[in-house]
């Protein structure tokens, strides 16, 4: 099966996928995998090379995310135990204030995820959005969703995350980087306000399971969750495990961007890989620990993590399947090859076709460098030669590519998982918000082309 009836199969599974998820309870994991299979059968992929499909899916997504979750909710589960997590919490809050913790934790997903992967900034970032829930009484799906839509917005729109700054260079702007990173930040501001807005909203309307058993407690066990631990730790000592982390990606995305060379920079390279780096915030973590005085929790902090999230890969990985079941059948050929026929809308065709491939296969990364690769020779076409304009190209491509994050994204069971949300919720909270967002940054960007 190949072009509109693959993509009308598409449709119809995701369809069913949700019905059995949402309606039908049956387990992501299983519901996932099913689909995938049928849609590996009826895309003509050959019966012999399915299950190596199926294969590579799966393994790709642990190679990729799977250790980086298992070190960063190691990470999150030692802030929790020694109290690190509350002191950071209060550290927020004295900047931003009790009365805006919805902002202050998407500000802050904004700014870690530029150097860091949204999905590794979000386990990161978790155990400090669960604290503020505590230390405020705020929505912890309101949280949930600011944190998720902080993360998201930089994680396309501004270098030196890979997807904007591979368009970038793809489309000729890679002279003009900082340009990029500019109109990226620009282009943050109206989606980030529609993010918040969309998460006081729905945060009202939803409860996590964590919300429904802590229920009318919040206040109170923050404050006996503070009594328990005495003295909480420096505020160095709290957040060392997560800024090292941090500091050490960014250092090697500067490395790569300034495309040095040599002993140092492979050094820096080497430490700012995601793995890598989680695993020094997870000696720092240790010695946390160790210094906390907790060290004979040490065994069962790793066993209970590693139940944590057994659930979260396992469904993850299935997701991967999914987009390497649409990645190898022929439909990203199909829509390639048709892509003549999106050329009028303008500053539009490279949203809508970042948009299809992301629905498509689930990888924002993947839906930025196969749109910028399609769009590259198009340039002169759609009127497109400026550096501004050609930066702005760049943004419509990150803007189509947030919109949506469903079942075949990894991100979307991240967010789901550790914000304790059920799948369906996560439709209404993760899928609507990035459609939302996604929406709201392209019409700021179509008033700036209009600008510009």
């Amino acid at each position: 099966m190949t072009g509109v009836p693959l993509i009308i199969a598409f449709v119809v599974a995701i369809v069913v996928m949700i019905v059995l998820i949402s309606k039908l309870k049956v387990h992501p994991f299983l519901s996932i995998m099913a689909i995938s299979l049928l849609l590996a059968i009826l895309a003509g992929i050959p019966l012999t090379q399915i299950p190596g499909v199926i294969g590579a899916g799966f393994s790709g997504t642990f190679t990729s995310i799977g250790i980086v979750i298992i070190l960063g909710a190691f990470i999150g589960a030692v802030l929790e135990k020694t109290g690190a997590a509350l002191k950071l919490a209060d550290m927020v809050i004295s900047v931003v204030g009790e009365k805006n913790p919805e902002l202050a934790i998407e500000l802050m997903g904004w700014v870690v995820s530029i150097p860091v992967f949204c999905d590794s900034g979000f386990v990161i970032l978790n155990p400090i959005r669960k604290a503020l829930v505590k230390r405020t009484g705020t929505s912890s799906v309101a949280m949930t969703v600011c944190l998720s839509c902080g993360l998201y917005i930089a994680h396309v729109f501004i270098p030196p995350t890979p997807g904007p700054i591979a368009a970038a260079q793809t489309l000729g702007a890679g002279e003009y980087l900082l340009l990029v990173i500019g109109m990226g930040v620009l282009c943050s501001i109206l989606p980030l306000i529609a993010g918040l807005i969309y998460a006081k909203i729905i945060g009202r309307k939803i409860k996590s399971a964590d919300e429904l058993t802590g229920s009318g407690e919040t206040v109170k066990t923050y404050e006996e969750l503070k009594a328990e631990f005495g003295k909480l730790p420096g505020g160095f000592n709290a957040i060392a495990p997560l800024i090292v982390p941090i500091i050490l990606m960014a250092l090697s995305s500067i490395v790569a961007m300034a495309h040095w060379e040599g002993a140092a920079a492979d050094f820096f390279t080497f430490l700012g890989t995601p793995i890598m780096a989680l695993a020094v915030g997870t000696v720092l973590a240790i010695v946390q620990l160790f210094t906390a005085g907790k060290q004979k929790d040490f065994y069962n902090l790793t066993n209970e993590t590693l139940k944590t999230v057994g659930p979260i890969l396992f469904v993850t990985a299935a997701g991967g399947v999914l987009g390497k079941v649409i990645s190898s059948s022929d439909m990203v050929n199909f829509i390639t090859e048709h892509a003549n026929v999106l050329q009028v809308m303008g500053i539009f065709f490279p949203f809508l076709l970042a948009a299809i491939l992301k629905s498509a296969q689930g990888s924002s990364t993947v839906a930025i460098t196969t749109t910028a690769g399609i769009v590259a020779p198009l340039l002169p076409v759609l009127g497109f030669t400026a550096p501004v304009q050609i930066a702005l190209v760049v943004m419509a491509i990150g803007a189509g590519a947030m919109t949506v994050s469903h079942a075949n994204d990894s991100y979307f069971w991240v967010v789901t998982n550790f914000g304790e949300m059920k799948p369906e919720e996560g439709y209404r909270t993760q899928t609507l918000m990035t459609l939302i967002i996604g929406i709201a940054a392209m019409v700021e960007i179509f008033i700036l082309n209009l600008i510009f």
